[in-house]
């Protein structure tokens, strides 16, 4: 930065006081810091351009304070503000003497760094493209007016001052085009993080975005980068939660038991063991396979009751199949097999004690025999329904496993919605077509 010996004063036309020029030579309009008056310093003279009579505004980074900025010190030398009738921004130009202007750009607590490009920008299938890098069309045909300004610039700015502008963006860049009758510029601006703004010029952070507040037109979701931070995380879990479902959720040495159950008969109870728990906690898997059963259903009771305490561990199981013809054809409902499990059983011997009671569908007074005895009618022509129980020890709980899965979910799922609530904000200030597709995608992709 050049030194302040360089930098060259005059008198106010209007107030007398000393005003110090610090891009001489360069400076078309200056604003007087005491009294506001905008003076023609091309003109030999200073002459008094316009006086401007309301207080200056509260400046959120004072004329002439210098910050680094991407490694080089740039000195704010020119404030102006801006609206299109919607929204109002500031703009500070900022000045070094040997990598000439650049624009500081606040809005919404937002900053952003603007650089004037020296060539206009390629247009490519709807999208501009600079560096590679294509920016879509955001707003357009808009009209940017001067409302206020302060300090020194390269052109004659004044209040009133309008130019026509279009903006593209892409995440945490805007491309803009202004123009007038006589010239037209680009300039590409990116959004500036809170830390970088702060170490710079020392302005309060951005303000986080939170559901009802809009969002910039070129503001990156910060929702997108922690979804894409959460898949090789989310992913490294689910692996795990796999590894430890197949060590976990084995079977071993598995024993087969099996007795008949005559269709609408007694219940028919057995009593099957031992079954030795080694160790404590043990889950255990009990399958339940009623292979000829049809037309009807038997409930299986289970319980493992420990033969030293007499404490009891019960299950239920229905097995059930039934099959017919309609005007669609054949069909078939029901399972001839369940899958039982019981979760911790204390470390001991054991008793598998069954309960089963087989019936048939259809039964009825004119097709079976009343059983005092039993006091039900039984059906003596159909075939006893064979009962078969093989128990594990393991239990494979897959509902435990889904439900870890879900809790592994629930992170990135929530930033989804919130990113998803941050883009409907965003494209909602968007002129022309509604959004489509592209635009949802190309809200995930790094800025």
């Amino acid at each position: 930065m050049a030194d302040d010996a360089a930098v060259r004063t005059l008198a106010c036309p209007a107030c007398g006081g000393t005003v110090a020029m610090r891009a001489a030579g360069y400076t078309v309009t200056l604003a007087c810091e005491y009294c506001g008056s905008l003076i023609d310093v091309a003109h030999p003279d200073a002459r008094l351009i316009t006086r401007y009579a309301e207080t200056q505004a509260s400046l959120a980074i004072p004329l002439g304070t210098r910050g680094m900025l991407r490694g080089i010190e740039w000195e704010a030398i020119g404030w102006l503000e801006r609206t299109d009738g919607w929204a109002a921004w500031e703009e500070y130009l900022l000045f070094n003497p040997y990598h000439g202007y650049r624009w500081l750009i606040a809005q919404d607590g937002q900053w952003s760094l603007g650089t004037m490009l020296t060539a206009a920008p390629r247009y490519e299938g709807g999208e501009m493209i600079v560096d590679g890098r294509s920016y879509s069309s955001f707003y357009h045909d808009n009209r940017a007016r001067v409302t206020r300004v302060a300090g020194e610039f390269y052109w004659r700015v004044k209040v009133g001052e309008e130019v026509r502008s279009r903006d593209y963006v892409r995440p945490g860049f805007m491309l803009s085009l202004e123009e007038d009758d006589r010239e037209q510029s680009w300039t590409l601006s990116e959004l500036l993080s809170a830390r970088e703004i702060r170490r710079a010029f020392d302005v309060p952070p951005p303000p986080r975005w939170m559901p009802g507040m809009t969002p910039l037109a070129h503001q990156p979701s910060h929702y997108a980068r922690r979804i894409r931070e959460w898949l090789p995380i989310g992913a490294i879990a689910f692996m795990a939660l796999l590894v430890l479902l197949m060590l976990f959720g084995r079977t071993m040495q598995p024993q087969t038991f099996g007795f008949p159950v005559t269709p609408d008969g007694a219940q028919v109870s057995q009593s099957f063991g031992p079954i030795i728990v080694p160790v404590g906690r043990q889950a255990m898997t009990v399958e339940t396979l009623t292979s000829n059963v049809e037309q009807g259903w038997v409930d299986i009771e289970i319980a493992f009751v420990n033969r030293k305490t007499q404490e009891s561990y019960e299950a239920y199981a229905l097995n059930e199949h039934y099959s017919g013809y309609d005007s669609d054809g054949s069909w078939a409902e029901g399972s001839r097999s369940q899958i039982l499990k019981v979760a911790s059983l204390p470390a001991g011997t054991y008793d598998l004690v069954v309960d089963a009671q087989a019936h048939h569908w259809g039964s009825s007074a004119d097709s079976s025999s009343w059983n005092p005895v039993s006091g039900r009618y039984e059906t003596a022509s159909q075939p006893p329904v064979d009962v078969s129980l093989t128990v594990s020890r393991g239990a494979r709980f897959l509902s435990n496993f889904w439900l870890a899965v879900l809790l592994v979910l629930v992170p990135p799922l929530l930033m989804l919605v919130l990113h998803i609530l941050f883009e409907n904000a965003r494209l909602a200030q968007k002129d022309g077509p509604d959004p489509d597709a592209s635009d949802w995608i190309r809200g995930l992709a790094n800025p």
